[in-house]
């Protein structure tokens, strides 16, 4: 057994979770686990302001800490009303006053996204693509190409088929981000959701250009698009309870 001075140096260091397991290894370990000191110091990390009361109060540090800490579970979601299989998305790209992409994309085909990847990919990108994370694209075929400095502009609409409402995801956004180090060029809206749900807010929907860089000709050759919501939205079925809540006309 450790001597009662080892664990006194030991357990401070230790978070509420790990404290409390060293309560059920033994009665000595869980004799010096009780210490409130202890709970003091653990609640001082998560609630600083609760150590401000006077040391009169008979109520414990393990006591509270036992009352209000709460363990973090996964939140398991209904299964979403929508389906990909009722969405069609329209997609229109402009170089400055000029048309260079629009096509209405099926749900079914952002789920399906890009199948085979072009050579000449860097290898960020490539290893965001392959990655197992939940994502959106769809291949350009045929690709287009866009000049360095050239001002580029986005917007995707969404149809639902089961009613013919439409909502706006993106409008007319400027491409004036762009990362050569993975690739990619992006474009972000904030999301307009229905009157009902009056709570949700500062939610962006980005949509990236993929491309594959020409150095000397300083041409971009884009072969995909990647929507996404960051970690608003980072499952199919969260994907489309957000897309749900989207204020539709």
């Amino acid at each position: 057994m450790l001597s009662e001075e080892v664990l006194k140096v030991v357990f401070p260091l230790l978070d509420g979770v790990d404290l409390a397991v060293c309560m059920v290894v033994c009665k000595q370990w869980r004799h010096t686990a009780r210490d409130d000191y202890l709970w003091k110091c653990v609640c001082a990390n998560r609630w600083p302001s609760i150590c401000k009361r006077p040391n009169s109060h008979t109520v414990t540090y393990y006591r509270i800490y036992r009352t209000f800490y709460k363990r973090q579970r996964p939140q398991t979601l209904l299964p979403p009303r929508l389906s990909f299989d009722d969405l069609e998305f329209f997609i229109d790209i402009w170089n400055e006053d000029e048309l260079i992409f629009s096509e209405v994309v099926p749900g079914p085909v952002l789920q399906t996204g890009i199948k085979f990847l072009p050579t000449g990919i860097c290898k960020t990108l490539k290893f965001h693509l392959e990655s197992p994370e939940y994502k959106m694209t769809l291949p350009v075929d045929p690709r287009f190409n866009i000049p360095w400095g050239e001002t580029v502009s986005i917007s995707v609409l969404v149809e639902r088929k089961d009613s013919n409402k439409v909502a706006c995801i993106i409008n007319k956004s400027l491409f004036d981000y762009i990362d050569r180090s993975a690739s990619r060029a992006l474009a972000f809206e904030y999301l307009n959701f229905s009157p009902n749900y009056p709570f949700i807010s500062g939610i962006r929907a980005w949509i990236s250009l993929l491309f594959l860089e020409d150095g000397d000709d300083g041409i971009i050759d884009v072969f995909g698009i990647e929507m996404d919501f960051r970690n608003a939205a980072s499952s199919k079925d969260e994907v489309l309870w957000l897309l749900d809540m989207l204020d539709w006309k």
